[in-house]
């Protein structure tokens, strides 16, 4: 027994050196990994928010200059200006009231209409990241990235009312309207607690990537009221009434191409996999849809028309916009295929079967696309890109789409586009009267014929003369 122990004591004795030697070279491996993890970690964050901010500045440029241009180009000369001078209105009005209270109305904690006024003047808006909306970039570069999308979705409304609304009255009625349309739209799809969202548990969780729903079905459909309370421009349609250049529009949608990578790819939230998706999809859409409007024109008309083929490939974004980062690229192509050929047909036979005088066809392209591509995103949904439904107790994706078996998401759809249908008309009807009544909506008669570059703004947008 003497011998046993006295062996057990010799082993520890010459042991305990070794052992402790090595605690020193063991603490600095798992202090040389906590580094790496750090620094990793710190190397995707990095990544993240430089994508992030590049997305940033492709949004706001989808406003000014691609779609300050595009509907430039798309009306008479005596109005350019004017049109133009609605979308970078909105880049300077939407940015203060943003920082004052919509963000905190539209991501702020709150109901699941609306949120609070937890985040006005953007406190609590910091450089920390929100694991909520994404883990991996500031909380200010989220705000400012959803700022570009809460400035883009009012100018596009006015399409619906070029050549026709006071100035002053577009000011008031888009400040209004995003507080009283966006805000709470914009909530219930992607704020905390939304009814629709459908990756924090929503009651109806629809599926809109990056803005179907939010974006274009409430400026498209907004657009549709509005062109149909203030009536028709002076001479429409008995006068025609054609772009005053096509070479602006054409530049300004190409533009709006470009810059829809950072609307789609940029709502991945940052450089992933998800990006890329997103980023292959958009591209394909919009280059289907423009082939699916320059020929049903091309099958009608005897030729195509570069106006068409432009046309098509923004109706192609708008309709990819809401799937673009859930669903595979021929699925894609297939939106954008029957997106193309839709918007064609609102524009040329349901806007004159109806005789509503929507200026640049806001609704036909915004309204008309969105709707659908919501729709088809419901159908086309596919948990191999974005697997957003798990299984509560087991985390295994769920079916995301009906192509999957997943009927029922069609529905979710349906109810998120329902809302935003009635939100949008009654938000914007409610409104169109209050402005109207406080500074009046529509110039005078002589003054419309006179253009809107000199009588809003005292300029011109082509001085020949010079």
């Amino acid at each position: 027994m003497r011998r046993y122990i006295f062996s057990v004591l010799l082993g520890l004795t010459l042991c305990c050196p070794v052992l402790v030697a090595q605690t020193p070279a063991a603490a600095s491996t798992s202090d040389r990994l906590s580094k790496l993890e750090a620094q990793v970690a710190q190397a995707q964050s990095s990544a993240d928010n430089a994508w992030m901010l590049t997305s940033s500045a492709l949004v706001l440029m989808m406003t000014g200059p691609g779609l300050a241009l595009f509907y430039g180009g798309l009306v008479r000369k005596k109005n350019v200006l004017s049109v133009m001078m609605q979308s970078f209105a909105m880049m300077a009005i939407i940015t203060v009231l943003w920082a004052l209270v919509n963000y905190s109305l539209a991501f702020g904690p709150g109901t699941s209409f609306i949120g609070g006024l937890h985040n006005v003047f953007l406190r609590g808006v910091g450089l920390a990241p929100d694991p909520d909306y994404a883990a991996t970039i500031p909380l200010q570069t989220f705000m400012i990235y959803q700022l570009m999308f809460a400035i883009i979705t009012p100018a596009l409304v006015t399409g619906a009312f070029a050549e026709r609304m006071k100035f002053s009255a577009m000011a008031l009625f888009l400040t209004l309207w995003s507080i009283v349309v966006y805000s709470p739209m914009a909530h219930m799809v992607w704020g905390k607690g939304g009814l629709l969202n459908a990756s924090l548990g929503g009651r109806f969780p629809t599926l809109d990537f990056a803005g179907g729903t939010v974006v274009h079905i409430t400026s498209g459909v907004s657009a549709l009221v509005c062109a149909l309370y203030l009536g028709k421009r002076v001479g429409y349609p008995r006068e025609a009434m054609p772009p005053h250049s096509v070479v602006l529009s054409f530049i300004g949608a190409c533009l709006l191409w470009v810059g829809w990578f950072g609307f789609n790819a940029g709502s991945a939230l940052g450089s992933s996999p998800l990006a890329t998706s997103a980023f292959v999809n958009t591209h394909f859409g919009a280059a289907a849809a423009a082939l699916s409007w320059a020929l049903a024109e091309w099958i009608r008309n005897g030729k195509p028309s570069a106006l068409g083929a432009i046309s098509g490939s923004v109706a192609g974004l708008v309709a990819i916009t809401p799937a673009a980062g859930f669903v595979q690229p021929f699925s894609a192509i297939l939106i954008g295929l029957i997106a193309g050929a839709f918007c064609y047909f609102m524009v040329i036979k349901v806007k004159s079967w109806f005789g509503y005088d929507d200026s640049l066809d806001a609704f036909g392209v915004h309204g008309a696309g969105g709707t659908i591509g919501a729709i088809l995103t419901g159908i086309f949904a596919s948990s191999l890109i974005n697997p957003i439904f798990k299984d509560a107790k087991t985390g295994t994706p769920l079916p995301s789409g009906a192509i999957e078996g997943n009927w029922h998401q069609v529905g979710n759809q349906l109810v998120g586009v329902a809302i935003a249908w009635v939100i949008s008309i009654v938000g914007t009807l409610v409104l169109l009267k209050i402005v109207d009544v406080i500074v009046g909506l529509r110039v005078a008669p002589d003054d419309e014929v006179e253009g809107l570059d000199l009588t809003q703004h005292g300029e011109e947008g082509y001085d020949f003369a010079s």
